[in-house]
């Protein structure tokens, strides 16, 4: 063997060409035995790094939330352990092996939910008005979530690494990206509740506004407001959350009570929500299509849904297209503007789809922060 190497590779030192080989040989033997080592070594330290930025994050949310509560609502009493024992609050779903009644319990307990942070902000904030209370407590739902991602983060970086398990920390590092992008979102979120400025996730709402504007207006559900009246030969029944609060309201029960006493006369339902984009889409481009947009877990859907199928009524949505990170995000110019378009094309769908005389709802659906009747 040594004298075919020497044969083919004339003028060199065969013995340096000899250690060549086996060093090569060696590395590559060295690097098939410990490359899952080496490679869980990189990862950990690329998740320990984004660990960091979560705690970070964390902290801070945790801080906006504690000094925009004290400003907000002059409390006597020092907040930081009542605002830490907020952070860790948690639902348990209800028991899904007989589905039968199951919205229902989902919708009694998300009213417990919501009434326990409402509770407990006015206890922390006893000078906030309506208003803030409602944006506090979006505040307190952002800092919530980025400590519940960091703590699930945590909690897998340890186990993968306690455990010398390669494949958790091969999955944790695939979804990092992800988990990622949901923290900058949520950190983008701080300042638009703290502030009460409108978000992307209001665009359904400003549509609403807009076209409710200088109307009367009566609360038709649970912080749900509507204005009836007559536009181009059509009756419009618009509603939205009632703002400028952080709120999204009940528009399902809002839509269900306008529909039973409107029985019959309701000829179409058109429900303008945001929407998330797809990589390669413009923000703020509107399109159109068929069902209720609405997002959440489904209860406000199923109604909307139910009541629809009860009158034979069509349900037209509208959406405008945005970003995670835009959906909870103050407002873009690109939003905006996506708002306007969602209008006319409204305006056309009422034009194309109903005749004179007909009686439509127009449900601007969305977190209405910052956004007035």
């Amino acid at each position: 063997m040594f004298s075919t190497i020497i044969q083919q590779i004339p003028g060199e030192d065969p013995i340096q060409n000899i250690v060549g080989y086996l060093f090569s040989f060696l590395m590559m033997a060295i690097f098939f035995l410990f490359y899952n080592r080496i490679q869980m070594t990189m990862w950990l330290r690329e998740i320990e790094g984004a660990l960091g930025r979560l705690e970070i994050m964390r902290n801070e949310a945790r801080r906006v939330a504690i000094t925009t509560i004290k400003e907000a609502g002059k409390p006597e009493n020092e907040i930081d352990s009542k605002v830490d024992r907020i952070l860790d609050y948690f639902q348990i779903s209800p028991v899904n092996l007989d589905p039968s009644g199951i919205v229902w319990k989902l919708e009694h307990l998300i009213d417990v939910r919501d009434n326990r942070w409402k509770e407990d902000v006015q206890m922390m904030a006893p000078a906030a008005e309506k208003a803030q209370i409602n944006n506090l407590e979006n505040l307190l739902q952002v800092a919530s979530g980025l400590n519940l991602l960091y703590r699930i983060v945590r909690h897998y970086y340890l186990f993968g690494k306690k455990m010398s398990s390669f494949y958790v920390i091969m999955q944790l590092q695939m979804l990092l990206p992800l988990v990622m992008q949901e923290a900058d979102a949520l950190t983008g979120a701080l300042n638009a509740f703290a502030k009460g400025q409108p978000i992307g996730d209001g665009a359904g709402a400003l549509v609403a506004a807009k076209l409710m504007h200088g109307k009367k207006k009566k609360i038709v559900a649970k912080e749900v407001v509507s204005a009836d009246f007559k536009l181009n030969g059509r009756r419009l029944l618009v509603l939205k959350a009632e703002g400028p609060g952080g709120n999204v309201g009940r528009p399902g029960d809002g839509i269900e009570k306008l529909m039973e006493d409107h029985r019959g006369k309701v000829s179409l339902i058109i429900m303008v929500d945001a929407a998330l984009k797809l990589e390669g889409e413009k923000t703020g481009e509107v399109a159109e299509g068929i069902g209720a947009a609405i997002g959440g877990i489904g209860v406000e859907r199923y109604k909307i849904e139910e009541i629809a199928l009860k009158y034979k009524v069509p349900l037209n949505a509208v959406i405008v297209r945005e970003s995670v990170q835009e959906a909870i995000a103050p407002m873009k110019k690109e939003i905006t503007e996506g708002v306007d378009a969602a209008l006319k094309r409204v305006m056309q769908l009422i034009e194309e789809r109903t005749s004179d005389g007909d009686t439509v709802i127009v449900a601007g659906i969305g977190n209405t922060i910052g956004i007035g009747q």
